[in-house]
């Protein structure tokens, strides 16, 4: 066996494997394959070129059926076996035209008749590596598509995909990481995921929510504090920080944080050091930080309410999760896989969705996202049983595509709902008057409204379009 890189540029250059008995044909070839710099390894035996192909997979393989030791259909079928996706061309002799046909047939991508000039080898070699590389990608978007699941996410839909990849990307790094996504989307899911698949896995995950402990006493619960620090610390408690240390901090609604906390939590992040609250002593702590907000942080920067530093020290590497509303069908693998959980939980015989069950939860808009779904599904297993869920064990989901249903499943009228003479309205009502008054303040300036709102304007921009849908719907029906 011989081999031969016909270019030292390496940018372009592909590993061809050539099997070929006749020693001056062979030399040949190799010259006519110069040009397009490939890296040629050249075997004159069958059984040579196998053991080869398993040294060093090539991209394409220039392949004569007429061998010393094997048939040429032999190390095509072994080829093959190996790997599918490698494309072979047959180089033949008239006398064995009929044995290149069944090479072609067995999966070689085509075949060139002896003798051929320099030309023609090179543009069926080209045709053969496109062909290569285009399987390779049809075979990992195939791949990806039969990703449903992964880690603690249910999901196929190309968005969840992206996902996927993006976590797979960043796991191995020590770079911080930043999760934006609506309540409900799995911020948290996302951020165990990543923990689990990095070096760290070993160490701690410790998740702390900004937004659910008073301020007062968030510093104690990041960094600690000493016996006597202040009134009820009965003795020394290490924080989140050092019960993180070799492992993972998660800080869930980071925008919520008091900005006098911020400068402090800057320089553990700057530093890796800590002082416990009431101590003053430093200590080293070595964690990997993934923050998360279910605002826009760059809005919460220029309002200053978030200092700029901070943001930019966590916001290293983005991670974007999607609302349910733009996942497509993941809606129902989510709903089909919490249905099952729960009925084998609850002992029920629920096992399946009625079809108009299935088409509701599609055309729902999901504010409240995999959270909101998740609460639907064990709401309608607990409360009912039967081979499958019908329209009437929906609980009210809220929405206007749902108001009718939910006030039906209820047994009373919306503006029935009152409480010491106050009517309380449905939400989806109360969030509509409160985006068009925003948008008349701002006179019809959908980012000054948002920012009124504290939303995302691509929130309100889809709101008017449900709307205007929705009104669409209802002239239809009522001139109908």
């Amino acid at each position: 066996m011989s081999s031969l890189s016909t270019s030292s540029s390496s940018s372009k250059k592909r590993r061809i494997l050539l099997i070929e008995d006749t020693v001056p044909l062979a030399k040949l070839y190799i010259e006519f394959l110069r040009a397009d710099a490939h890296e040629v390894v050249h075997c004159i035996r069958g059984g040579e070129a196998l053991d080869a192909a398993a040294a060093f997979p090539p991209d394409a393989v220039i392949l004569d059926l007429k061998l010393p030791d094997m048939d040429g259909l032999e190390v095509l079928q072994a080829l093959h076996a190996r790997d599918a996706s490698v494309s072979v061309v047959i180089i033949t002799a008239h006398g064995s035209i009929d044995l290149a046909v069944e090479a072609m047939k067995l999966g070689a991508f085509d075949f060139i008749v002896k003798p051929f000039n320099a030309d023609r080898l090179n543009l069926t070699l080209r045709n053969a590596l496109e062909r290569r590389t285009l399987a390779r990608m049809v075979e990992g978007y195939r791949k990806d598509l039969d990703r449903g699941r992964f880690h603690g996410f249910i999901g196929s839909s190309p968005e969840m995909q992206a996902v996927y990849r993006m976590i797979e990307s960043v796991a191995a790094s020590r770079a911080n990481v930043f999760i934006t996504g609506e309540s409900g989307t799995g911020k948290e899911v996302a951020a165990q995921t990543i923990h689990r698949a990095s070096p760290r896995r070993d160490g701690a995950f410790v998740a702390l929510n900004c937004a659910a402990i008073p301020k007062d006493l968030l510093e104690s619960e990041i960094f600690g504090h000493v016996k006597g620090a202040f009134t009820g610390a009965s003795g020394d408690r290490p924080g989140a920080a050092l019960l993180a240390d070799g492992g993972t901090l998660f800080l869930d609604e980071i925008c919520e944080m008091p900005f006098d906390l911020q400068s402090k939590l800057l320089r553990f992040v700057q530093t890796g050091t800590v002082n416990p609250v009431g101590s003053g002593r430093e200590e080293r702590v070595d964690v990997r930080f993934v923050a998360a907000t279910n605002r826009d942080p760059l809005a919460e920067v220029q309002a200053a309410r978030f200092r700029e530093d901070l943001y930019y020290r966590l916001h290293v590497i983005p991670l974007v999760l999607p609302p349910l509303r733009d996942r497509g069908d993941d809606v129902i693998e989510i709903a089909r896989s919490f249905l099952s959980d729960y009925a084998r939980e609850e002992g029920k015989a629920l096992a399946a969705f009625a079809p108009e069950v299935e088409a509701r939860l599609r055309a729902h808009d999901w504010p409240g996202n995999v959270r909101q779904l998740q609460n639907v599904i064990r709401n309608v297993v607990v409360l009912n049983d039967g081979p499958q869920v019908t329209l009437d064990m929906l609980p009210p989901m809220g929405g206007p595509d749902a108001s009718a249903a939910s006030c039906a499943a209820c047994g009373s009228p919306s503006a029935d709902l009152t409480e010491g003479g106050d009517a309380v309205q449905p939400l989806w009502q109360v969030e509509k008057e409160m985006i068009r008054k925003a948008l008349r303040l701002a006179g019809d300036d959908v980012p000054r409204a948002a920012l009124m709102l504290e939303i995302s304007p691509s929130t309100i921009y889809r709101k008017l379009q449900q709307w205007r849908i929705a009104d669409g719907r209802s002239t239809g029906e009522t001139a109908a």
